[in-house]
Order: C-alpha cells, then sequence, then structure tokens
C-alpha cells in the first residue's frame, strides 16, 4: 500500500480513510512508520471536524446533548478539567460477534463509524479522554489525536475477543490521551487485573498527571471490567485489586483521582458498593444529575441483541469527592434520540453513551477527607 503523507488535513486524512477501510491487520504495517505521529505536523481539529462531515453527510447529523450545570461558579483561577469517557465499541466486535439484530452492517463500516467516533470526542474537545474497545488505536487514534496534541497511551487485553474475528485489527483494549498543553506525566502504570490471586483478561492505565496551570497532581485511571451475567463476584475481586492499586498511587487518596471505566455492573452490584464505600472516598459523578443526587442514570447502553433488548447502566465516571468538584456534566440521550433501533445506528457510533464531565479543584481538599 502505498502511505505518502501531505501537509494537509485533507491528504492527511484522505490517506488514512483509504488506506485503512479495509481493516486488515497486515495492510497498514508498512504505513504505521511513517505516520509516526512524532514525526507529523499538528492538525487543526476544525479542519479534521470538516473532513469527518464530508465523510459522514450522508448520514443523519449528530445528536445534540447538553451540559448541566451542577455547581454555582467555582472559586478557583483555573479552567476547568473536562473528562470524557466512552466504550466506543471494538470494530471488530461490532461487525463479528456482538450481533446487533436492528443495526444494519452498513452503519457499522469503519471509513464512517470512525469518523462518527471522531466527531464526538472533537466536539466536545476533553482534557482527558478514556476509551474502551479500542481495537484501531494504532492506525487511527494513536496518529490522529497526537496530532491534536494529546500524549496516547494503550494497553491491549492479552487475550481479546477481537482477534477470533476473521480480518481484525489486532487486539482491543483501553486507552488514554491527555492534552500535552494542560498536563505533564509524573507517572503511568499499565495494570493488568486479578481476580481470586489469578491474572485476568481485563486491565486497566493509571497516570498521575501535573496540572500546567495549578501545578497540582491528579491521578486519571481507565479500566474495563469482565462482562455478562454470572460474573458478578469476579468483577468485584477486580475492582478490589484495582482499587488496591490506586491506593498505593494515589498515597492513600493524597492524590485526586478520576476513574473512568465500563465496569459492566449495575449500580446493584458489589463491585460498584465496593468503589462507592472505598477508603479513597469516592463519587459517581453521574448521580448528580439525579433529582436527589443519589441515583445513577437509567441506562448508559441500549442494544437489541437476539435474545432481546438490553438497557443497562454500566459506564461511570468516580471521583475523589473531598478534592473535586463536578462542575456540569454532558447529558444522555434521551429514548425518543436513540430510537426504537436502539444503539449502535446511522446516527451513533458505539452501544455505549459517551460521558462528559468538568472538573475543578476543591480549595480545601483535606475538609472533607
Amino acid at each position: 500500500a502505498v502511505c505518502s503523507m501531505g501537509t494537509s488535513t485533507s491528504r492527511l486524512y484522505s490517506v488514512l480513510a483509504k488506506t485503512l477501510s479495509s481493516g486488515a491487520v497486515s495492510q497498514p504495517q508498512d504505513c504505521l512508520e511513517q505516520l509516526d505521529p512524532a514525526r507529523l505536523d499538528p492538525i487543526d481539529p476544525k479542519d479534521l471536524l470538516e473532513e469527518c462531515q464530508v465523510v459522514l453527510q450522508k448520514r443523519p447529523p449528530r445528536f445534540q446533548r447538553s451540559f448541566v450545570s451542577l455547581k454555582k461558579s467555582a472559586a478557583g483561577n483555573h479552567r476547568p478539567i473536562r473528562v470524557m469517557q466512552w466504550n466506543i465499541l471494538a470494530q471488530a466486535l461490532g461487525e463479528g460477534k456482538d450481533n446487533f439484530v436492528q443495526c444494519p452492517m452498513e452503519a457499522l463500516k469503519w471509513e464512517e463509524r470512525k469518523c462518527l467516533i471522531l466527531e464526538e470526542i472533537l466536539a466536545y474537545k476533553p482534557d482527558i479522554l478514556c476509551l474502551q474497545e479500542v481495537d484501531h488505536y494504532f492506525d487511527t487514534f494513536e496518529p490522529l489525536l497526537s496530532r491534536l496534541g494529546y500524549q496516547c497511551t494503550f494497553f491491549p487485553k492479552p487475550w481479546s475477543p477481537c482477534l477470533d474475528v476473521e480480518r481484525n485489527n489486532g487486539p482491543d483494549g483501553c486507552a488514554l490521551f491527555f492534552l500535552k498543553e494542560r498536563f505533564e506525566l509524573v507517572s503511568s502504570a499499565n495494570i493488568r487485573l486479578t481476580a481470586m490471586k489469578l491474572k485476568t483478561n481485563q486491565v486497566a492505565i493509571a497516570q498521575t498527571l501535573k496540572c500546567s496551570d495549578s501545578g497540582r497532581l491528579l491521578c486519571i485511571a481507565v479500566t474495563h471490567l469482565k462482562a455478562r451475567t454470572g460474573w458478578e463476584r469476579f468483577r468485584s475481586a477486580q475492582g478490589c485489586d484495582l482499587l488496591q492499586n490506586l491506593k498505593s498511587i494515589t498515597q492513600g487518596a493524597e492524590i485526586p483521582l478520576i476513574v473512568c471505566g465500563d465496569f459492566n455492573a449495575e449500580p446493584t452490584e458489589e463491585v460498584y458498593r465496593d468503589f462507592s464505600t472505598s477508603s479513597l472516598n469516592l463519587n459517581s459523578a453521574y448521580k448528580l444529575l439525579s433529582p436527589d443526587g443519589q441515583s445513577e442514570p437509567p441506562y448508559t447502553t441500549w442494544k437489541i441483541r437476539p435474545s432481546g433488548e438490553c438497557r443497562h447502566t454500566l459506564d461511570y465516571i468516580w471521583y475523589s469527592q473531598h478534592a473535586l468538584n463536578v462542575n456540569s456534566a454532558l447529558g444522555l440521550l434521551t429514548e425518543e434520540q436513540i430510537g426504537p433501533n436502539r444503539l449502535p445506528s446511522f446516527n451513533y457510533p458505539s452501544d455505549h453513551l459517551s460521558l462528559v464531565c468538568d472538573f475543578s479543584f476543591n480549595q480545601d481538599p483535606d475538609r472533607l477527607l
């Protein structure tokens, strides 16, 4: 494959779209060295957004979602930190395993679906981006997001189910991105989660960042726990292992913490209770959207499989409530917006909704600990 690269965004994106649309692992390998993000020019986000919109011009327009203000104007002098959590749906699983019976295969075409994913990211402009089910990291997300100014980290599952799918693009895993203009990386840990003293197929990334404008430290973690009914105790064990790791990394909650993830667990599960009662003093940000501030959203994923309709709350943004304030959170899609065929769709690229929150540092973090 020819991977010559022009300096304009248009040529960049056109080449990426053509080169990577096949989804075959073998074809892009020769291009990856030439697409080394360290040697590529920055991209203007507006230009990339226009590129995506050109590709998507035959699709319905993006869903409009609004931020809900959760706190009166913060006393701090520093701009909020926007964090985005999203299970983007691995391409190999969407096409080959997940069996979304109401979603046309045409809606899952990677060359268009990746533009929907990028459009969502570009629309909300997160300072920190946490993704799960990333199986196009090296050929799409790292080359593009690094040119948008993000530092990028990827940790694949040891035995990714994507590898069972013919013409897959490699294993899926968790990915963490942060804007280099806003943060400096202090430390980074790739964590393979254990359960009952056994290493599992689920992973996490935890990074300690130093905020450029305030000088404050912040630990950000991303994870994706074991799926399916019947694995509740296993998820709880994985969650406990992650919490133990995070206690060490944050020096027992001395460093403020945000944990993003697809926990594959409803709020009734033990792993949810483990996080909500941890000594790290964590709260779930999206509870604050409820009238009493105590209830999770009715759903963060909504799909139809051969076994029937699945509507669950599985995705969370946990935060150190003594050290951080949630200024605002992005409202979820309504049932009317999602539509009768549910997700994914021509409008929306994943079966999970993105969660986005704006955080600020508490001026007196020790007061509530």
